[in-house]
């Protein structure tokens, strides 16, 4: 049948049985990186911010920094300009912040598929799941311990995930793989069974050494030498500590020009002051030191500064989140970064919540809102997140990813063109008419408004004869079809081959340890 043929076909009745087939082909199509046209909503006047940098400034001058278990760190701060004593850093006000200043705007992350390449920074928005839990949790099998055959679902479903544009790094924590083994194991899966940026591993300075010596297999060494192509957590020991093992990480990195997340780990209360201000001092003053570390390591390495933050149930002792306190510092902070001219990594899918109820919904989607307003350019933890950060959920990782594609939309902003004007729309319906036929509408409609894949918008009647499921069922249906249609990206056999012999060769060099 000609081209022609097909489209006449087509137009005399066959456009229903098409799209029938479009609604039920396997797409692993991916949205691009976000790029916001809406404005960041600020919270601190000017006044305000310039009494918190200073503050922090005061911070790093007269309190200081820890750098513990680190020689080389502190002989390079001393080199500096640093005032060392011990293993406390005391940093001349203005240093830090001259030294941040070498550090890029924004950066690009190569993918193995280039089309799937992100940039992080400027107005841009990169999505990034879940990170760090030792436990999963599904319908059938309830909350138990991670494995990784459920890391690898993890991977396939952010891979299956169109909203999402990034593969994240511990998904979930794979207990039943030796400790000093599994980030071979977790490295392998990002890069095999996605095609998508991923993150490198920071739980020791060897493993990130793995990572890069993996990604030049992956992508060349030449290449990454010159190119970012991981983006790894390294966190702050809030208040004001830097340990051998991140800054050990963090040094494998920045030598090797990959990408830093600077991220101090606050649950206001207990590891920072009870309110907003002084928070929002304890952090800059961290990430300053941090990232100004990064840049003695190496000049121009890429870093973004993080700002994960929680409030603390000061009755039970537990992180709480979607809080108002919380968003004030989400908010602040990124003033803060942009002031610094630095990508700014916060928010995520945040409950604390055991399953994927009404909680978990409000206080994600509080959090969620909170990031995109924020002018965060790198959103880890942007679906699966349950149980403050201790549950992979395969459910919530479906439900979130979902709502993604409406930080995608909100972030959009109002079209203003001649098409959103709709000018003819409104003279073609006139006083009393309606637009579901109208040309515009016809034009328009496909694309118009954000589609859910999982909520249920049926007539009652029609729910009721599917079973009446809830959000969590239709997660649940969806997560099983989603990894049934998942079909592993393709890559280069003879690259294939080598990353495997480089896992079984480093696993054949060590025992097992699993403390």
């Amino acid at each position: 049948m000609t081209e022609a043929a097909a489209r006449s076909r087509r137009g005399r009745g066959g456009g229903g049985a098409a799209r029938r087939a479009e609604r039920s082909a396997v797409s692993v199509e991916t949205a691009r990186f976000i790029e916001r046209k809406i404005p960041n909503f600020e919270i601190l006047s000017e006044e305000a911010l310039e009494i918190i940098e200073w503050n922090a400034e005061t911070v790093l001058e007269e309190i200081g920094v820890n750098f513990v278990q680190n020689p080389a760190a502190l002989d390079r701060w001393r080199q500096a300009g640093a005032d060392v004593s011990g293993e406390r850093v005391r940093i001349p006000r203005g240093l830090a912040r001259r030294l941040c200043s070498t550090a890029p705007a924004s950066f690009t992350q190569h993918a193995r598929n280039p089309a799937r390449n992100v940039e992080i920074g400027g107005r841009n928005l990169v999505l990034a799941p879940v990170y760090g839990p030792p436990f999963v949790h599904d319908m059938e099998n309830g909350r138990r311990y991670a494995t990784i055959e459920d890391f690898r679902n993890f991977v396939r479903l952010g891979y299956m995930s169109k909203w999402l544009h990034h593969s994240g790094g511990t998904v979930c924590e794979p207990t039943d793989i030796a400790v000093n083994k599994r980030h071979l194991d977790m490295l392998l899966a990002h890069m095999t069974l996605s095609d998508k940026p991923f993150m490198g591993s920071v739980t020791e300075p060897s493993r990130a050494q793995d990572s890069v010596e993996m990604a030049s297999i992956l992508f060349g060494t030449e290449f990454v030498q010159q190119n970012t192509v991981m983006t790894s957590l390294i966190n702050v020991n809030s208040p004001m500590t830097f340990d051998d093992v991140m800054m050990g990480s963090l040094e494998v990195y920045a030598a090797n020009n990959q990408a830093c997340i600077l991220s101090p780990f606050i649950v206001g209360g207990a590891m920072a002051p009870t309110t907003v201000a002084g928070t929002l001092t304890q952090v800059l003053a961290e990430v300053l030191a941090g990232i100004a570390y990064a840049q003695l390591v190496r000049v121009g390495a890429p870093v973004i500064a993080g700002a994960f933050v929680t409030s603390i149930d000061m009755n039970s002792g537990a992180p709480t989140f979607g809080t108002p306190e919380a968003a004030h510092i989400t908010y602040g902070a990124g003033q803060l970064a942009r002031r610094l001219g630095l990508p700014y990594r916060s928010a995520g899918a945040f409950t604390g919540s055991k399953l994927p109820d009404a909680q978990a919904g409000y206080e994600t989607a509080n959090s969620l809102n909170m990031g995109l307003l924020a002018g965060v350019n790198f959103m880890l933890h942007a679906c699966g997140w349950l149980e403050g950060g201790l549950v992979s959920s395969y459910e919530k990782f479906v439900m979130d990813a979902d709502q993604l594609g409406v930080l995608h939309h909100l972030a959009r902003g109002v079209q203003i063109d001649e098409n959103g004007q709709a000018m003819d729309a409104i003279r073609e319906v006139g006083p009393g008419g309606h637009y579901l036929g109208c040309a515009h509408t016809q034009a328009n409609f496909k694309t118009a408004f954000w589609r859910s894949d999982l909520l249920d918008y049926k007539p009652y009647e029609t729910w009721a004869e599917e079973g009446g499921r809830d959000t969590m069922a239709l997660a649940n249906a969806r997560m099983k079809k989603l990894l049934a249609d998942y079909q592993q990206p393709e890559i280069d056999p003879a690259v294939d081959e080598a990353l495997g012999a480089y896992v079984a060769r480093r696993k054949s060099e060590m025992p097992d340890a699993f403390g």
